[in-house]
């Protein structure tokens, strides 16, 4: 079992984007420090709160100053994009960081829909995302599919792809094109179960991955102790509850805790059923009994807690563990999320 981080750059109350971006580092170094084995960076757009909207120049930035760690988009959202520039854009981080840039795809917009507009996408961008793939699969495979097109930086750097998807939609296409799967239930866990059992049904193995892979997502805060734990999962759904329930309102956490109990609410509370929140040892337990329950091959954790620090001390608190800590765990149950 592997352990990664998903990372967005998360923009604190009374910083601004260079605070997060600066503050990136320090999380993928504590990442390499401790195991883990990718750190992913994912696009988002028009949201104060988070700053990876320019997700390869922000992975320039943290490989410059790492040595090892593998570093990645979870994701590009192909459709925002050219394929080629795409090609270009991570062939030109694997040049310069050979053997440690990772590409993951995904469709959505990763904003709204006057945001979308600004991106100059329309509501059929998203049709042609499998051909988009392909083409940019061929740019950086050297085997182009656009005749006396190829891609420099990219072409022959066989920079591995990664569909992303929180649907059955995903699922389907990465098993059709034979590539890893990762699943977003860190934020829409509905359908993971669905998705991981469709994506291993419908697998056609590939030159490049014979078998399925899955990477599944949960959120990640860890304590030195339960009720600390509990406390910073509280916070962060009353952060989550702010941001989408009342945008621009300045509530108090009474307000907050009352909005979460509503039918909205439960819906935030439902965005985050999929976290490991505790102390170590619970995490570890949390994850092994996840990994179980879904034939994970890898886990990737998005740090949740409000502050940097605290986001910072759970990675530090939860490192890779050993393969055979793992074994032992692996039968535990998976606990609900603190309510």
């Amino acid at each position: 079992m592997k352990y990664s981080l998903l990372d967005v750059a998360a923009v604190g109350h009374g910083e601004g984007p260079a605070d997060a971006l600066h503050g990136a580092v320090p999380l993928a170094q504590a990442a390499e420090r401790h195991g883990y084995h990718r750190v992913w960076y994912a696009e988002h757009h028009n949201m104060p709160q988070i700053a990876s909207a320019a997700t390869s120049v922000l992975i320039a930035h943290v490989a410059a100053h790492t040595s090892r760690i593998r570093l990645g988009a979870g994701g590009v959202m192909l459709p925002n994009h050219a394929p080629l520039v795409i090609a270009e854009q991570f062939g030109t981080l694997a040049e310069l960081h050979p053997g440690r840039i990772d590409l993951g795809l995904g469709r959505a917009p990763g904003s709204d829909q006057n945001t979308m507009r600004a991106l100059r996408r329309t509501a059929q961008s998203a049709d042609s995302f499998p051909q988009d793939v392909l083409e940019l699969q061929g740019y950086l495979s050297g085997r182009t599919r656009v005749p006396g097109v190829r891609a420099t930086p990219g072409d022959g750097t066989s920079v591995p792809l990664y569909i992303l998807g929180s649907s059955l939609f995903g699922a389907q296409l990465a098993a059709a094109l034979g590539l890893p799967y990762a699943f977003a239930s860190h934020f829409a866990p509905a359908a993971l179960e669905a998705a991981a059992a469709t994506y291993r049904a419908e697998y056609k193995p590939s030159a490049q991955h014979p078998e399925p892979y899955l990477i599944v997502a949960a959120n990640l805060i860890a304590a030195d102790s339960a009720q600390e734990a509990e406390a910073q999962y509280e916070a962060a759904l009353r952060w989550r509850a702010r941001r989408f329930l009342a945008p621009g309102r300045e509530l108090s956490e009474a307000q907050l805790d009352d909005l979460l109990v509503s039918p909205s609410g439960q819906q935030v509370r439902g965005m985050m059923r999929r976290t490991a929140a505790g102390t170590p040892d619970q995490v570890h337990a949390y994850l092994a009994a996840l990994a179980e329950e879904t034939g994970a091959d890898e886990l990737i954790l998005a740090p949740a807690a409000t502050s940097r620090a605290l986001r910072l001390r759970a990675v530090e608190l939860v490192p890779m563990p050993a393969p055979e800590a793992s074994l032992e765990r692996a039968a535990v149950s998976v606990p609900a999320a603190p309510n």
